[in-house]
């Protein structure tokens, strides 16, 4: 990042985005220590604090407030001309950066992302996981990750990885003690894992057959917000969990795990990259592109 010759305006309007310091000084690769005092040279040069800094929080000063409102359209137009000469370079190289949710980058990272990576070796790939739905423009992100239904539709979007389904499964031990549920309403007689969603909510496991929707309410022992953590559970008997069936299709077909109520769990809007309309995109950005359509043909 630093050797670009935009560092120090690119150091402002991440800190302007981040509210910290420290993680604008992860996004940029430096050390905290390297952004505070590019900051201040910035800041002595200019004659004018840009930002209010106290041990628990930075804010904008109103000069901090014009600089970035004239500095970060400028800075983005001079960020897409370098991408535009290094669209002429034929061989993939630089950082591509991705923001994604865990799942569905856990569904792309070794079917296209590492595959990628091994036929590029000069390119970086910085992937973001997230609960919340981000601006990848303004948070400079080259591409997104998310279900169809998510994409904003101003982007342009390309479908990427299998069909996804909702997966309902428990270990045997669990269905040999307990019963299996043979509809959606059965599971409120079970212990069942709930989920809390990145914006706090409890997530209702939602079904669908024949053109009927439900949504069950369930209840059980503990509540976990990563698949991870729930897969832990469930394969340690804990109860039934509800997940996307690319994170149990391996326990499943190795019998670790036990499928049920698959007839209500229908077919899902498709994962999609997605990136705004702009021209003049690297070579590694249209590499990845190029990849990312041949899979899903």
């Amino acid at each position: 990042m630093a050797n670009h010759g935009l560092i120090e305006f690119d150091a402002v309007l991440a800190i302007a985005r981040r509210g910290s310091f420290r993680t604008a000084a992860q996004e940029l690769g430096l050390s905290t220590t390297a952004l505070s005092n590019l900051i201040g040279k910035l800041e002595r040069r200019l004659g004018v604090r840009l930002f209010n800094r106290t041990t628990r929080s930075v804010s904008l000063t109103d000069a901090g407030r014009n600089f970035v409102d004239q500095v970060g359209p400028a800075v983005r137009t001079l960020h897409d001309a370098m991408s535009a000469a290094r669209s002429q370079q034929e061989t993939p190289s630089g950082t591509l950066r991705i923001n994604a949710f865990a799942t569905g980058a856990r569904e792309v990272l070794g079917p296209l992302l590492l595959k990628f990576l091994q036929r590029y070796p000069q390119v970086h790939i910085d992937l973001v996981t997230e609960g919340r739905i981000v601006d990848i423009v303004a948070e400079g992100f080259d591409l997104g990750l998310r279900s169809a239904d998510l994409v904003p539709s101003d982007m342009i979007a390309i479908p990427v990885g299998p069909p996804r389904r909702f997966a309902v499964v428990a270990s045997p031990d669990y269905f040999k003690d307990n019963g299996k549920p043979r509809v959606p309403p059965d599971l409120l007689r079970h212990a069942c894992l709930r989920i809390r969603l990145p914006n706090g909510a409890l997530h209702r496991w939602q079904f669908e057959k024949d053109g009927q929707s439900i949504q069950i309410d369930v209840q059980g022992p503990i509540t976990l917000d990563e698949a991870s953590l729930s897969r832990i559970a469930v394969l340690d008997h804990v109860g039934i969990g509800y997940f996307m069936e690319s994170d149990v299709r391996e326990d499943i077909e190795a019998g670790r795990l036990v499928r049920v109520l698959e007839d209500w769990t229908p077919l899902l809007a498709p994962l999609c990259l997605y990136y705004p309309g702009r021209r003049n995109h690297s070579a590694a950005f249209k590499a990845l592109i190029d990849m990312a359509q041949g899979r899903a043909n």
